[in-house]
């Protein structure tokens, strides 16, 4: 059979071909769509919400978070009564880096300091299964001329930079943050520490370049602990205040004075363990940590190791060291220098993948009203 006049040879095939495709990138499209807004709709499980009962919360009272480097932990606090209120504790998968902020883009680091997250920075699309955008850089991060940009909390347990918990542990701390948007909270807290800020680390850790920014950390620390309530963050003159006045940097006299005292009582058990031979040690990683229950063979939250996907696992088999460090500053010999088990996990060799990226805006279709990455 012939060609029309003026027809090219599969003209009408190649025009079929195209209808087809884009069709298929349609249904793609709608099916990645799909597969987004169920795992962000996902419920809090039943065995949390039966907690946040026996604690007198609901899920949709405030909440707060707290992630601490060292012990690879993350907290989330419900308001009761006025006050925050511990909920659960989950394991950290994956941080990477050395304790200490982050100060520039590529440096690996996860933040440390006080941070807000809004529900714009809940991410449905993550390329890591869910996240929230942690909010760095802050105003303080910025007064210190730091950079960096997707700062993320998320799935998977690969990390260069954020803190990955797993795509069972993001989903959770995922939907209770979304419960607590729902119910009319603005905003949650982020407060992200090097270590629990007890007088026992920061005796240990009295010599390492950071303690300065530490000490700063254990102010905001402290304001909480006394009245578990969220301090308001300011900055004054490149450094973090809490409840503050207008002005920023003079401090409100009625939270001052609790804290001052809980700061001179931490101060003098620091003193004393100092006087009593307490070593000082810089904590130094190959890069980064991880939970001890993510380790093969582990019961710890109920956890039997994980199979999945970890990023560089010959850094975490390497594990942290303490370093002593001399009463003048300097290091003390490198013999001397021994690995701790601390929070470092071993990884399964059948988990050595190449280290992933920080996470970066999806591919993936975006939804309504929300921001990628």
């Amino acid at each position: 059979m012939g060609l029309a006049p003026g027809a090219k040879p599969g003209g009408a095939m190649g025009s079929v071909m195209k209808r087809l495709l884009a069709v298929c990138a349609v249904v793609l499209s709608l099916g990645a769509c799909n597969d987004a807004a169920h795992r962000s709709a996902a419920p809090i499980p039943t065995k949390t919400v039966a907690l946040m009962s026996s604690k007198g919360m609901s899920k949709s009272d405030p909440i707060l978070v707290r992630v601490y480097k060292k012990e690879s932990e993350l907290e989330v606090w419900k308001k009761v009564n006025g006050r925050y209120a511990h909920l659960k504790t989950f394991p950290i998968c994956r941080w990477s880096g050395q304790l200490g902020p982050k100060k520039r883009e590529g440096d690996r680091q996860a933040p440390e300091g006080f941070y807000t997250v809004t529900p714009s920075q809940m991410n449905p699309n993550s390329s890591f299964h869910l996240s929230f955008d942690t909010g760095y850089p802050n105003a303080f991060d910025r007064a210190n001329g730091r950079t960096g940009s997707h700062l993320m909390v998320h799935g998977d347990c690969s990390s260069s930079g954020c803190y990955a918990m797993t795509d069972e542990g993001i989903s959770e701390v995922y939907a209770i943050a979304r419960e607590a948007f729902a119910g009319g909270q603005r905003s949650f807290q982020l407060q992200a520490f090097p270590f629990r800020m007890t007088a026992q680390n920061m005796a240990r850790h009295r010599q390492d370049p950071n303690i300065a920014f530490w000490r700063n950390l254990k102010q905001g620390a402290d304001h909480f602990e006394v009245a578990r309530l969220e301090p308001k963050v300011s900055v004054c003159r490149g450094e973090y205040s809490f409840n503050a006045g207008a002005d920023g940097c003079r401090e409100d006299q009625g939270a001052a004075a609790a804290v001052a005292q809980k700061a001179t009582e931490d101060n003098r058990e620091i003193a004393s363990l100092v006087a009593g031979g307490a070593p000082s040690v810089r904590t130094v990683y190959s890069d980064g940590g991880q939970h001890s229950s993510f380790r093969p063979g582990a019961t710890m939250f109920g956890g039997a190791g994980y199979t999945g996907r970890i990023s560089r696992p010959e850094a975490l088999a390497a594990g942290p060291r303490e370093i002593p460090v001399e009463g003048d500053g300097a290091k003390a010999s490198s013999a001397s220098a021994r690995k701790t088990d601390g929070r470092a996990g071993q990884a399964s060799p059948a988990a050595a993948k190449p280290a992933m990226k920080a996470e970066q805006p999806s591919s993936k279709p975006k939804l309504a009203s929300r921001t990628q990455p």
